[in-house]
């Protein structure tokens, strides 16, 4: 099994502070696609987000987990399948508003609602199955795709299969890479 994380000591500086919609560029093994996160509606979640992007982090990992018609999830690993660091668990803001609907980016997290880390999805189809309800926790939507959404079909249409190392299923037999994430100028 993998090891542990650990956790970053320091946090970078934040990102546009005062911009309350920033946009990114992901550049993918497969195509880039620009995505715009919503401050307004996901405070922490974003600034979490923006701290591994300005840590670089996120650049050279994999798509680790991919199923067609959900979801495609990346975020937590090396080329070589090492578990990244981490900063502390954020809030889960999945009350929100935002849904989880093709296109959007939201944090991946473990059964406990306030523990995700790093990790995120992309749903590739309308998942509302992931979105809360009177009775439990939700996914936290921090954004949209808004150019080139159709990348996702793309990305969530490769074969997938199990994966010796990490014992995870649906994993790119062919490595999914997210190559970097570049913060746009404020328009």
């Amino acid at each position: 099994m993998l090891a542990t994380p650990t956790v970053f000591a320091s946090q970078p500086a934040e990102l546009q502070p005062d911009n309350y919609f920033p946009r990114l560029k992901f550049v993918t093994s497969k195509g880039d696609m620009v995505v715009e996160l919503n401050r307004m509606r996901a405070p922490l979640t974003v600034a979490n987000f923006l701290r591994y992007v300005a840590d670089g982090s996120y650049n050279n990992t994999h798509f680790h987990r991919v199923i067609d018609n959900f979801v495609v999830q990346g975020g937590g690993f090396t080329p070589n399948w090492t578990e990244l660091p981490t900063y502390d668990p954020v809030v889960n803001e999945s009350g929100n508003g935002l849904t989880n609907s093709y296109g959007t980016i939201a944090m991946a997290r473990q059964s406990n609602p306030h523990s995700a880390l790093r990790q995120f999805y992309f749903n590739s189809n309308d998942n509302d199955s992931l979105n809360p309800s009177p009775r439990r926790w939700g996914y936290t939507v921090f954004g949209q795709v808004i150019e080139n959404a159709e990348l996702l079909r793309t990305l969530a249409a490769v074969k997938t299969g199990p994966h010796a190392q990490t014992g995870y299923d649906n994993v790119p037999i062919e490595p999914l890479m997210l190559i970097r994430i570049e913060l746009l100028p404020i328009e």
